[in-house]
């Protein structure tokens, strides 16, 4: 049996809210999934001799915790802090409670374990450096790694930051890896990484690999990003879009965050399948 890296989710955010539905489906030994863009359903196997491990994308970890202590595969967390505020991200943890979650998790599973993620940046006019190196300072002993990427302003993205009255700008290459080099010092002596953005990597900053068999503990398995430029290990998502409620305003996973909050509430946790 060919073992794979199951991702969960960078479409939706599985530990905050479908901790339950994960449960029942490592229960179950499967996850049934849609394709998103064919509509057709895949099965992803998730017996423990079929999983290598498994990489978690949240802004919260914390309802997860009881489901962590009975994994019986290694697994890292791609924790997202950025504390833009409840305009753009009303439902997310408070920066304070964030860090003190990603340092809960550090104690119980080691820094290795947990990804800090600043990411997306919307804007260069806001003082980046200043909150990514208050942030940094904050998650020492936490973390080793902090990925960036400025934001793809999709239509619904802008869209949505528009109705936000938020004032965004998608600034030059220049620009961008001005910010990067001095992100880099900002939050040293973390690593900083850049996601799916390799002309940003210009000696400040390496390719980030969100799905890195090394972090997890695992030999080297073949590359397969998600879109151009993502230097991730092949693996498997098992997440849904526009199902996660935090209503993030610039998420790409959501095309409206109302629309995603509604179907949250009208979830069926009975059902064997996200989406």
């Amino acid at each position: 049996m060919t073992e794979t890296v199951v991702s969960a989710s960078y479409r939706t955010d599985i530990p905050a809210f479908y901790g339950d539905w994960f449960a029942r489906r490592l229960a179950a030994g499967y996850a049934l999934v849609r394709n998103p863009w064919s509509g057709s359903t895949y099965r992803v196997d998730l017996k423990p001799e079929a999983v290598a491990g498994y990489v978690f994308w949240t802004r919260n970890p914390t309802p997860f915790m009881p489901v962590l202590e009975g994994l019986e595969r290694p697994f890292a967390v791609q924790f997202t802090i950025t504390g833009y505020g409840r305009r753009l991200e009303p439902s997310v943890l408070p920066p304070e409670r964030a860090v003190e979650a990603a340092h809960g998790l550090a104690a119980r599973y080691g820094p290795r374990c947990v990804v800090w993620r600043y990411d997306p940046i919307l804007s260069p006019t806001q003082d980046h450096v200043e909150a990514a190196g208050r942030l940094a300072e904050s998650l020492r002993g936490a973390t080793d790694e902090c990925v960036v990427s400025f934001a793809s302003f999709y239509r619904k993205t802008t869209r949505n930051l528009a109705a936000a009255g938020f004032a965004w700008e998608d600034p030059e290459p220049d620009r961008r890896v001005r910010l990067v080099e001095a992100l880099a010092d900002a939050v040293s002596p973390l690593r900083l990484t850049v996601c799916a953005q390799p002309e940003l990597t210009v000696g400040a900053a390496e390719p980030a690999r969100c799905i890195d068999p090394a972090r997890l503990g695992l030999g080297p398995l073949p590359e397969k990003g998600n879109r151009p430029g993502c230097a991730c290990a092949a693996s498997r998502d098992i997440g849904a879009y526009d199902t996660c409620p935090h209503g993030c305003v610039y998420c790409y996973a959501n095309a409206s965050p109302g629309a995603a909050r509604r179907r949250f509430k009208a979830h069926n946790p009975e059902a064997e399948m996200l989406g």
